[in-house]
């Protein structure tokens, strides 16, 4: 017969200790439970227990302080961490300490119970070295579901060097969370270097990345240092990947899979010693099918998937981003404010196409333009009346072809929502793509249809066809 497990609870909170010992001695295990830290720690000294899970803040003691203390005389002793300070740096020290999990309260209890038969029977590992993190500074902000699971994910990475691949809409913070998992993490006494692939022109990407040596090209009047040589043991952060010209995507391909590159003109291979975190907001796959990204790196990149958020998606964290920002500008030397309940509330209602960036300048312009110490539903509501237009042209300089496509049917779809007669749907829509896209093609190549059928993947005769059905203008002569 195979021994019970016990699990060692510790919780301030009679109803949790409660709810934990239930749900916990269903599933078997055997169950104390405690209030105090001081007896969580003298079972642990006797021996006792299989798991211990415990919450942070207690009476007589922090649990996370508790957590070296347990790794240092029980190694093997699992701890599972629970706070309802749910915040991106609980989860760091908990991971730092040597914590196996951390569970934001409230939890989801079939959740803490995969946690506990995961921390049970996973293979033991090195334990984490203790190291304090620094002050209680947030990189990052939120208390959604969406914001915990990227701090779990987050503080695993911090004690790895695995290339992480953060995916989002422009503003939602990537280069944020790529800092965290540097400043955070095993390289956090090298550098940090980030290059934006989007803002260098392309024949430059490399000579960037990779350096070059003196009377490479034309103009390279000394051996120029590249990212790699200057991120040496720290972080390389890769901003907008998906911009990366095909002929740089090569020589990164063959840094990730030999470890060494070349400077552009050199010959001697150079040890790459860098952690890279590589970000966009393109569809990579889409681009993949296109031809546009090469498959291969891509997988080499996409390690670890980050995906960051919408701000509409978590719009329970708008009033903690918000005061978030009005004390950075307040900081920043702009007036102190606070929001009110009708601010808080038209915050919520906006769709935030510029995300987290958008929402931060607009508290500092409220910050800077309003007298008032406490600002108003309508004040708020004027300023995003008149910053729309402009957070609108910039979310859709950034959007992909889906997208586009996908914002230019919603209309069609609200229009069903309100009661309106929608026929042919399907076909409306395919003939709208159809028109644009042949008669592109075919202004292209001049009107010459052999080449247009080829440009498109089409039987010629399919391509006379549909110009015959849609009805497009024809250049005679080149057919």
């Amino acid at each position: 017969m195979t021994e019970t497990r016990t699990i060692l609870v510790a919780d301030d909170d009679r109803a949790i200790r409660t709810v934990l010992s239930q749900a916990l001695g269903r599933a078997g295990y055997t169950v104390r439970a405690t209030s105090s830290a001081a007896t969580l720690w003298r079972w642990v000294e006797e021996g006792i227990g299989d798991l211990v899970i415990t919450d942070v803040i207690m009476p007589d003691e922090n649990g996370l302080d508790l957590v070296p203390r347990i790794k240092r005389v029980r190694p093997e002793l699992r701890v599972v961490v629970m706070s309802a300070q749910s915040t991106f740096m609980t989860a760091v020290k908990a991971a730092q300490r040597g914590a196996f999990e951390y569970m934001p309260k409230p939890f989801d209890l079939k959740e803490l119970l995969a946690v506990v038969s995961r921390a049970l029977t996973a293979p033991a590992v090195a334990v984490p070295q203790e190291e304090e993190a620094e002050g209680e500074r947030l990189p990052l902000i939120g208390r959604s579901a969406a914001m915990q699971e990227i701090y779990r994910t987050v503080a695993r990475l911090t004690t790895t060097d695995l290339t992480v691949m953060i995916t989002g809409e422009s503003g939602t913070g990537k280069e944020l969370v790529s800092r965290a998992l540097h400043d955070y993490g095993r390289r956090r006494t090298g550098p940090f270097v980030a290059i934006n692939m989007a803002a260098i022109p392309r024949e430059l990407i490399e000579s960037e990345l990779f350096g070059h040596e003196r009377g490479a090209f034309t103009g390279a009047l000394s051996r120029g240092v590249g990212r790699f040589e200057q991120a040496a043991g720290g972080t390389l952060f890769l901003d907008e990947i998906g911009d990366m010209p095909p002929e740089a995507q090569t020589r990164l391909l063959r840094v990730l899979q030999e470890g060494e590159f070349t400077t552009v003109g050199g010959r001697n291979p150079i040890k790459a010693n860098v952690r890279i975190v590589a970000a966009t907001h393109r569809d990579l796959r889409q681009a993949i099918r296109q031809g546009l990204f090469r498959e291969d790196l891509f997988y080499r990149l996409n390690v670890v998937p980050i995906r960051l958020p919408p701000l509409r998606e978590r719009a329970e964290d708008i009033p903690l981003l918000a005061r978030h920002f009005l004390d950075r500008a307040k900081a920043a030397g702009l007036p102190g404010k606070q929001l009110d309940q009708g601010a808080v509330d038209r915050l919520r209602q906006h769709s935030w196409p510029g995300n987290a960036r958008e929402l931060e300048n607009l508290m500092r312009r409220l910050a800077a333009l309003y007298p008032q110490e406490v600002i108003g539903g309508d004040a708020v509501a004027n300023e995003l009346a008149e910053a729309e237009p402009v957070a609108e042209m910039e979310a859709r300089a950034s959007e992909t072809l889906e997208q586009a496509v996908e914002r230019h049917l919603s209309s069609f779809v609200a229009a069903q929502k309100d009661g309106l007669p929608v026929r042919d749907l399907y076909e409306r829509v395919l003939a709208e793509v159809e028109r644009p896209l042949l008669r592109l093609a075919l202004a292209a190549t001049r009107g010459n249809q052999i080449k247009a059928a080829a440009m498109l993947g089409l039987n010629r005769n399919t391509l006379r066809k549909k110009i015959r059905e849609l009805d497009l203008p024809v250049v005679r002569g080149l057919s």
